[in-house]
């Protein structure tokens, strides 16, 4: 019997219902715990499997609460980048040999205590993250989907390499095997600060690489607290070094080292295509071509008809748009709706959005803060300029709290080639546009450079047909919000700017980080 036969298949970690009490009192005791037990700490980088603790930091504070310290996070520069680079150049070697179900193990035991600590990481990203207790929630169980599906997946792939059907060729034995490449950059985002953070190094590291971990310095100490139980779990010393630093310094001089094999980025379409330009330059020394793992922004839309359940359009909307603040790259920051119907669904839309409650994220209020100072100058600069193209229904200014809280805002009466329309504002705010027709609104709705997530509310068979091969982008949803990808369900990646339709989550994914190698041998 086979390794992968004594697993069981992959199933989806389920969702906290905090409709129960129980569940409720849980996430409450486990901010308790967390406020009461970890914040303020000072946190090291991790090289080699050895704490270096920095002179400069990176303060960590809470963005619903602006008098609380999070953690102080030491901070690498270029010095410390070349040695945690160094420590996984020689992990490599070693940690290359160590068999694909062997890998898997240490993700699977992640896995598992990640679950029995589920709200104890979700309370973490409550604080340093701005979000609810569903948004936290949900970000922790699709980081233990993660590490479940890869550890599954690289056992189905080691056991492809051993039965790979070849044309058989008389008088040879022909095998293809999938290896790992080397020494990846791991650059993930802030938003999901433990999901793809989680994905993208579980994803490199069980495919046999070694990594230098870089998490957003806006979401270190959750970033930290993943690698320390990795550590705990036994992943030998060198495998995963926690470097944070500025993108500026560490980013980019990691991203031109001549050993760097690969860059896995999750962020905006600058940093990203930025990051693309310096990996595409060859290093002195340097003998292959980077390969870049990425994902971009987007300029998510929902399309409604007129045969659509409105409420459920409307519904879907508001959610999409202001979940998490709006600060998904997945986001639905336009809904395109054809004329007819178009009054209405923009009623309940102003309804539903009215209808959040707005405050600090351990209360477990709707909408809770933006991430920080720069991002709430922007989406603000963003609300003025909105004011100039559309008509702004609701919110569009600041909201009370020690922190950066923002009204979740709607403009209708927006033009297509309108910035609000076109610009990934990635905070709560809404454009509303008119199309005479469905097919109008799908021409709307493929009008960016985007082309991340979409969905279409219709009830009209031929109409989704024609949805499903005209609407462009890497994930489409019908009759839901364009939110919520599930890891398995959903392969996640968009098309255009918004990166390299890498599917996270996919049956292909884990083979970026790995190359085929033939090989031949003459009976």
């Amino acid at each position: 019997m086979s390794t992968m036969a004594k697993l069981e298949d992959f199933r989806n970690e389920p969702f906290t219902d905090f409709r129960q009490k129980s569940a409720l009192l849980a996430m409450e005791e486990a901010i308790f715990r967390v406020k009461s037990e970890e914040l303020g700490r000072e946190i090291p980088l991790r090289i080699g499997g050895r704490d270096i603790f920095t002179d400069t930091k990176i303060h960590s504070i809470n963005p619903g609460n602006l008098d609380e310290t999070i953690g102080w996070v030491s901070k690498a520069d270029r010095e410390l980048a070349e040695q945690a680079m160094q420590a996984a150049l020689d992990t490599f070697e070693s940690w290359k040999k160590v068999p694909p179900r062997e890998r898997a193990q240490y993700l699977l035991k992640a896995a598992a205590l990640m679950a029995e600590r589920k709200h104890e990481f979700s309370a973490m990203m409550v604080l340093e993250a701005g979000k609810n207790y569903a948004e936290a929630d949900a970000d922790t169980a699709e980081a233990i989907d993660f590490l479940n599906f890869y550890a599954r997946e690289m056992i189905r792939l080691s056991e492809i390499n051993e039965t790979m059907p070849l044309t058989p060729v008389p008088g040879e034995h022909n095998r293809l095997t999938y290896i790992p490449l080397g020494v990846g950059v791991i650059i993930p985002p802030w938003n999901f600060p433990l999901a793809i953070c989680v994905g993208m190094t579980s994803a490199a590291i069980v495919s046999g690489n070694t990594v230098l971990l870089k998490p957003a310095s806006n979401t270190p100490v959750i970033a930290y607290k993943f690698a320390a139980l990795m550590e705990e779990v036994g992943l030998p010393a060198g495998v995963l070094n926690f470097i944070p630093g500025s993108g500026a310094e560490v980013g980019d001089y990691l991203t031109t080292h001549p050993k760097t094999r690969f860059v896995s980025f999750t962020g905006s379409k600058e940093v990203g295509l930025r990051i693309s330009k310096l990996a595409a330059e060859t290093a002195s020394g340097q003998i292959w071509i980077k390969r870049l793992v990425a994902e971009m922004g987007g300029k998510d839309g929902i399309v409604v008809d007129e045969t659509a359940d409105l409420d459920a359009a409307a519904q879907a909307i508001v959610a999409s748009a202001f979940g998490y603040q709006g600060q998904k790259c997945s986001a639905g920051s336009r809904a395109l709706i054809v004329e007819s119907v178009h009054d209405e669904v923009v009623e309940k839309v102003v309804r539903f959005t009215k209808q959040l409650e707005i405050g600090l994220p351990e209360e477990n209020k709707a909408v809770g803060p933006v991430i920080d100072e720069a991002s709430f100058r922007k989406i603000l600069d963003y609300i003025e300029i909105g004011k100039q193209e559309g008509q702004l229904l609701a919110g569009g200014r600041q909201a009370e709290g020690n922190g950066y809280y923002i009204e979740p805002t709607v403009f209708a009466g927006v033009a297509g080639k309108a910035r609000i329309m076109q610009e990934e504002i990635f905070g709560p705010v809404l454009a509303i546009g008119k199309a005479k027709d469905w097919r109008e609104a799908f021409a709307m709705y493929n009008d960016t450079e985007f082309g991340l997530t979409g969905a279409f509310f219709s009830r009209e068979e031929d109409r989704i047909s024609e949805a499903l091969e005209t609407m462009h982008c890497g994930n489409l949803y019908i009759n839901r919000k364009c939110t919520g990808a599930l890891v398995g369900a959903h392969p996640f990646g968009g098309f255009n700017l918004s990166g390299t339709d890498s599917k996270a989550g996919g049956y292909d994914y884990l083979l970026l980080f790995t190359q085929a190698k033939l090989t031949s041998r003459k009976l």
